[in-house]
């Protein structure tokens, strides 16, 4: 199935109705709860869905008041926790998150990615895994658990394959939001809580998967093992994941990230390039399309690297091209295409 044929599949089957009555529900309390605890729209939908999930209102020092409680109880019947078809809860929570990031005006590196990104980096990894019978993914900034989500439901839907997941995220808040999606998803994620550059209690994974924070990492003094860090002040955080993260790879394995456009052309590349010669393999840079983006210093690229090892090598030809709008179909199919046969003829032979 090609992957205009998948998101259309998506689109159109997904029950769009118990998405819109699942969010109102989470909406609805969620307010209710921002007034009574006097908290952000984040929190309140964190204690909402916590709620939820538990079946019960939490009460402390008498609040939320009995009336409140009636109202929340009365909205949290109107949802079978335990049918939820996976779907309609990650696009509920995924709508809930966009009106807490509008309310509560939350920083960049917390907003999530698109569906249609996500779903092209997944149709990017099913050829990739196809043929495992198990596969664990990381994905070393979680975040929310959207990226994760959406790819580990195509994955389960495309491939054969038996797929966990282990998310890592140092915000509480954005990893407490990542657990109730994934609870409400019944999906195999072992969410941590820590610092991805420090030492990762996690076993080798088959693939990682990531959005990418951008910036700077402020702990120096911790990363001066890393072959990416900057030669003086601080590094950039995305290449420092970079690295943590395909060490963390099975050796031949791969990592597909969400990056900047101008990964390699700022002034700390020579770094991440003398990491990358010595480390990985670089299949792919997929510029996403300039429409998605409101300035030039923001846009961002698919970034496909294969771990040092194994049956691991350089691809015949590393595919860098540019997205044709997604708006534009028949340019797009015609695109993805020249990517599959690119996978099939040039990457895995």
């Amino acid at each position: 199935m090609d992957i205009q044929s998948l998101i259309t599949r998506r689109s159109t089957t997904l029950a769009l109705k118990e998405t819109e009555a699942l969010f109102n529900v989470l909406d609805q309390s969620s307010g209710l709860l921002k007034t009574a605890l006097d908290t952000s729209y984040l929190d309140a939908f964190i204690e909402s869905g916590d709620n939820l999930i538990a079946g019960n209102v939490q009460v402390e020092d008498d609040v939320p008041d009995a009336d409140t409680i009636q109202k929340l109880q009365a909205l949290y019947a109107q949802v079978d926790v335990a049918t939820l078809p996976k779907e309609v809860a990650r696009q509920a929570v995924q709508l809930s998150m966009l009106k807490a990031i509008q309310e509560d005006k939350i920083q960049g590196n917390h907003q999530m990615t698109p569906d249609t990104i996500g779903m092209v980096m997944g149709y990017l990894i099913i050829r990739l895994v196809e043929h495992q019978s198990q596969l664990t993914i990381l994905d070393p900034a979680v975040g929310t658990a959207n990226l994760l989500t959406t790819i580990l439901n195509q994955l389960t839907d495309e491939t054969p394959a038996t797929v966990s997941a282990i998310g890592i995220d140092n915000d509480d808040s954005m990893l407490s939001v990542a657990d109730i999606n994934t609870t409400l998803q019944r999906v195999p994620v072992e969410l941590q809580h820590q610092d991805a550059l420090g030492d990762l209690l996690v076993p080798a994974v088959d693939l990682v998967v990531s959005d990418l924070p951008i910036g700077y990492y402020p702990l120096d003094d911790k990363v001066t093992s890393f072959k990416t860090r900057s030669e003086s002040g601080h590094s950039y955080v995305h290449h420092l994941l970079l690295e943590q993260a395909m060490q963390a790879v099975k050796p031949g394995g791969f990592g597909i990230f969400l990056v900047p456009s101008q990964l390699f052309s700022s002034p700390e590349a020579k770094s991440l390039l003398g990491w990358l010669q010595e480390s990985a393999y670089l299949q792919s840079f997929l510029a996403l399309p300039k429409d998605l983006f409101t300035a030039q210093s923001a846009e961002k690229s698919i970034l496909l690297l294969q771990r040092h090892g194994e049956h691991a090598k350089q691809a015949k030809k590393v595919m860098i091209g540019e997205f044709p709008s997604f708006k534009d179909q028949t340019a797009f199919s015609k695109f993805i295409a020249e990517m599959v046969d690119w996978e099939l003829n040039d990457l895995l032979k």
